[in-house]
């Protein structure tokens, strides 16, 4: 599909997120307009929507509905299960990313077959089916070892650390060993953890974003600062990485890659999302077209955009939940008099513990400048407030 500037673009948004509405808000500056699929009311970007539609997202019915209000779907999350999404392509319906790359990548053992067969370093990895495998393969692999949920995992909420065999049982029932189907894989001792973000449009062209650190907090992206601390070696080799990755999936739109930079200065691909990611929120703020733009670009057609920053340095910091209670943010009015401080609130109804709330960015001439004010403003505010 080409952009059409005589007919108005209707995007269709498989989940209602906030990368629903970041991708969203990109969409409309070119005139576009969103039918979102979400299985529940009050999503964060439902006032976005031209149109809304309320259901499973795994129901093929629900998805070729979306399908026949729109010129083009797309998703903001790999967890839309791929024989479902099969259906509206077999009904001749545009999808990006497709199925295909979907079920190369929601199954995370099948990812890390994927990437290893096209020859990117990963982890050393095994698919268990019992209690036993763990013992028997960790023999193989030595402890620590690394417990995963092969699918609908994020935020470390599918990921268990075993040191010993005497963890075995607890991570067992933590990630439901009965009923869902595990793989481990090695420990990697890295040194620091590095994303980036690729775009790849409809034509196999591909913009790169700047290589970043991401720094981790009880498993979830707590900071990001752009670009990383590296050499110009180091940053060719994992953005290399990323490009290769990104075609073994053939994937289209944008696409966060997560990776490991080892001791010995080694890139390590870890984790694949086939949509944009939290890893590339500074984009919006720090970089000529951000990465929620380049996506709505590519799935149109339309000539990608430069993703060169504008600043020497770029901070950003996610605000999550740290209690229970109603998403109305207090402190912002602080917050926005902070100079330099880019504040997104994402407009959800409740939050909880570690829930994804917001984030805030800052530019700088130095990631010390711009992470000074980044703190300063994140920690102003909070959720939760009891009614």
């Amino acid at each position: 599909m080409k952009y059409n500037f005589i007919n108005t673009p209707r995007i269709g948004i498989i989940g209602g997120g906030q990368l629903a509405k970041m991708t969203a808000i990109s969409a409309m500056k070119y005139g576009c307009e969103i039918v979102i699929l979400e299985k529940s009311k009050k999503s964060p970007s439902e006032n976005l929507a031209a149109e809304m539609i309320y259901g499973d997202w795994d129901d093929p019915d629900n998805l070729l509905e979306l399908a026949n209000k729109v010129d083009v779907v797309t998703l903001e999350n790999e967890f839309v299960d791929a024989n479902s999404l099969k259906v509206l392509e077999g009904e001749g319906h545009t999808l990006y990313p497709s199925s295909k790359t979907i079920d190369l990548v929601q199954d995370k053992l099948n990812q890390k077959r994927t990437l290893n067969n096209a020859g990117i370093p990963v982890m050393t990895f095994t698919e268990i089916e019992s209690r036993e495998d763990i013992i028997r393969h960790a023999k193989e692999l030595s402890w620590p070892i690394i417990l995963k949920a092969r699918r609908n995992a994020y935020d470390g909420k599918g990921n268990s650390t075993l040191h010993s065999e005497e963890d075995i049982d607890s991570a067992w029932i933590k990630l439901n060993g009965k009923k869902q189907k595990l793989y481990i894989e090695d420990f990697c001792d890295f040194k620091s953890e590095l994303a980036t973000m690729i775009t790849r449009d409809i034509n196999g062209k591909i913009v790169t974003y700047p290589v970043v650190e991401s720094i981790q907090k009880n498993h979830i992206c707590h900071i990001v600062r752009a670009p990383a601390n590296i050499n110009n070696e180091i940053s060719k080799k994992a953005l290399d990485l990323s490009i290769k990755a990104v075609k073994a999936i053939d994937g289209i739109g944008t696409i966060g890659v997560e990776m490991f930079c080892t001791k010995d200065n080694e890139i390590i691909v870890n984790e694949m999302a086939p949509r944009v990611h939290n890893s590339g929120h500074y984009t919006i703020e720090a970089c000529e077209t951000s990465q929620f733009e380049n996506h709505v670009r590519a799935i149109l057609g339309l000539p990608l955009g430069s993703t060169r920053m504008i600043a020497p340095a770029a901070v950003m910091i996610n605000i999550l939940g740290n209690r229970e209670g109603n998403g109305f943010p207090t402190g912002i009015e602080k917050a926005l008099a902070i100079n330099g401080a880019h504040v997104h609130v994402y407009g959800k109804t409740t939050t909880n513990i570690g829930r994804k709330m917001g984030h805030v960015t800052a530019l700088g001439s130095s990631i010390a400048e711009a992470e000074n004010v980044a703190i300063e403003a994140a920690a102003s505010i909070s959720f939760g407030k009891q009614k």
